[in-house]
């Protein structure tokens, strides 16, 4: 605890130092004009701050140098309009203040000496804060860039004498195309924990240190950007294996935690790899007070970032086949995976079940999962989660825990399909997976395309919706995924793995069906094609033979 309360007070006074001559401070809503403005102070070594709320533009006079200050404000939604006339009111006789449209760029125009780029997509605030403390250490900038800003980006390069490029992250194909004429380094492994350790590798490489700095990338506070340290990201609840692995694998021994939000997660860092774990929470006031001098929280910019609802929706154990079935829900837009251990107590007999690896479960999908067990006594059964789940496989960065009152049924899924064919339809932009009921009830079915190459990186497509075949029948599933002729033509896409879920209930498809199929495109309908022409052509005629009668 005295190491603990020694590094939060040097922070408090670190926080209150006089600044260097010269300021720039961000006036902008806008996560990207913030961060644009840090990374280009580091490099240009001139002082920064940026403006947290409107709030803050009225107090934040009283911890400023009297030093040349300019403001970079956002032409489209700063947070305060005439802040450089309300810092001359405080008696501040040198501001001035620039507003533009794209201040990433315009700050990259005013850049010297630096030929170094990191292209991240503005997407994934987290990769952008991943790269920052690097590209701050080994004088890169970072360029936001996608397939409508490329152009834009191509422009100001072409007049540069560029050193290197590197490519970071989730990137359009149109962004990695158009930069191959530089040659980039690209880091992309389609996991942002690991993607955070390969630039972590690259920064230690040319500054060695046992100390990093711990976040999980929702945030933008200066120490995260001012390359003094690397920045390794842990999650909001739970520690990602592969970052749990890294440390324990380094020489880092001490990790400096930038705020209180993951105090919980930190501990199980130091818990579970040994090392220190220091909290910097707070900053000097800087409002006038009393003769105790008061902390505030310190200034933080929130990032975009993943909204996950995950849930447990209902837990039953059924006596007819002495499975557990549990059935998640995610009422999130996007997909994520998960992993649970559940402890099941019955009586005098507690059993132990899980998953083996992670489950992919898609945006707005309920998934029901089979555990089987050998219960003595099917009475009062209680079941105690704890399920990890996160945006990939290997980023499972969320914790669920909680316990369930089992209930007991007894019901039989009489259900039977067969998985047929599969073929991708690039006018529909979509997978499309054939099935036969060849049972005696109707069948809800849905379907995984499990590790599809897409745009460089490795998804699961999960079907539009859930279809139901009736008994006898034949139907299809649509999973809709655009594949540009590149994607078609990989070498991992040449053979489909398909996971079919199924059952008489719509809400537990407890029956799994697994297949492999040859990549195959839709032949296209030369013989309907051929009659459409026809048609077309003996309508012009008839038309043209009825406008030469009436002529004649």
């Amino acid at each position: 605890m005295k190491k603990l309360f020694l590094l939060i007070i040097s922070m408090i006074l670190f926080s209150s130092s006089v600044f260097a001559q010269g300021l720039i401070i961000t006036n902008s809503q806008d996560w990207r004009d913030v961060y644009s403005v840090e990374i280009f102070g580091n490099l240009m070594e001139i002082n920064t701050l940026f403006l947290t709320g409107q709030r803050h533009a009225t107090i934040i006079h009283f911890s400023l140098p009297k030093t040349n200050i300019e403001i970079v404000s956002s032409s489209d939604d700063p947070y305060v309009v005439g802040f450089d006339t309300m810092l001359e009111g405080q008696g501040f006789d040198d501001v001035t203040e620039v507003a533009y449209d794209n201040v990433n760029l315009e700050l990259a125009r005013r850049l010297e000496g630096v030929n170094k780029f990191v292209v991240v997509d503005d997407s994934y605030g987290y990769n952008a804060l991943a790269v920052a403390s690097f590209a701050s250490m080994a004088d890169y900038y970072v360029l936001f860039a996608d397939e409508r800003t490329i152009g834009q980006v191509l422009d100001y390069l072409s007049n540069i004498d560029v050193q290197d490029v590197m490519i970071f992250g989730q990137t359009d194909r149109d962004v990695r195309d158009a930069l191959q004429v530089y040659n980039p380094e690209l880091i992309n492994t389609g996991d942002r924990f690991d993607n955070n350790i390969e630039i972590v590798k690259r920064y230690l490489a040319l500054r060695p240190t046992k100390q990093a700095i711990l976040t999980n990338g929702e945030f933008i506070e200066q120490s995260l950007m001012d390359g003094f340290d690397p920045v390794l990201f842990i999650g909001k609840t739970n520690v990602p294996e592969q970052i749990q692995e890294f440390i324990k694998g380094s020489d880092i021994d001490i990790g400096i935690l930038v705020g209180n939000e993951l105090i919980g997660t930190a501990t199980t860092i130091r818990r579970q790899v040994g090392i220190s774990v220091f909290v910097k929470f707070a900053q000097g006031a800087r409002t006038p007070g009393g003769s105790i001098s008061a902390v505030e929280d310190l200034d933080k910019f929130s990032m975009p970032m993943y909204e996950f609802d995950f849930s447990i929706f209902s837990v039953f154990y059924n006596q007819a086949t002495n499975y557990l079935e549990v059935t998640y829900r995610n009422n999130a837009e996007i997909a994520n995976y998960f992993r649970s251990t559940i402890s099941i107590f019955s009586g005098d007999q507690t059993l132990v079940v899980g998953d083996d690896g992670p489950v992919f479960i898609d945006g707005n999908e309920y998934k029901t999962i089979i555990y089987e067990l050998e219960l003595i006594e099917s009475n009062n059964i209680t079941a105690e989660f704890f399920t990890i789940f996160g945006e990939s496989k290997k980023s499972l960065e969320y914790a669920l825990q909680g316990s369930f009152r089992v209930e007991v049924i007894t019901v039989f899924d009489q259900a039977l399909i067969n998985m047929t064919g599969l073929y991708y339809d690039t006018r529909a932009k979509a997978f499309f997976v054939e099935f036969e009921n060849f049972g005696e009830v109707d069948a809800f079915v849905d379907v995984e395309l499990v590790d599809i190459w897409v745009n460089g990186q490795l998804v699961t497509i999960g079907g539009d919706e859930i279809v139901v075949i009736s008994a006898g029948k034949k139907g299809r599933i649509k999973a809709s995924v655009e594949l540009a002729e590149e994607d078609m033509n990989h070498r991992l896409n040449q053979q489909i793995d398909v996971k079919a879920l199924y059952g008489q209930r719509e809400n537990a498809l407890i029956k799994v069906l697994r297949g492999t199929f040859e990549f195959k495109l839709k032949k296209a309908d030369f013989v309907l094609y051929f009659l459409i022409t026809v048609v077309v052509i003996l309508f012009f005629l008839v038309l043209f033979k009825r406008r030469k009668k009436k002529e004649e």
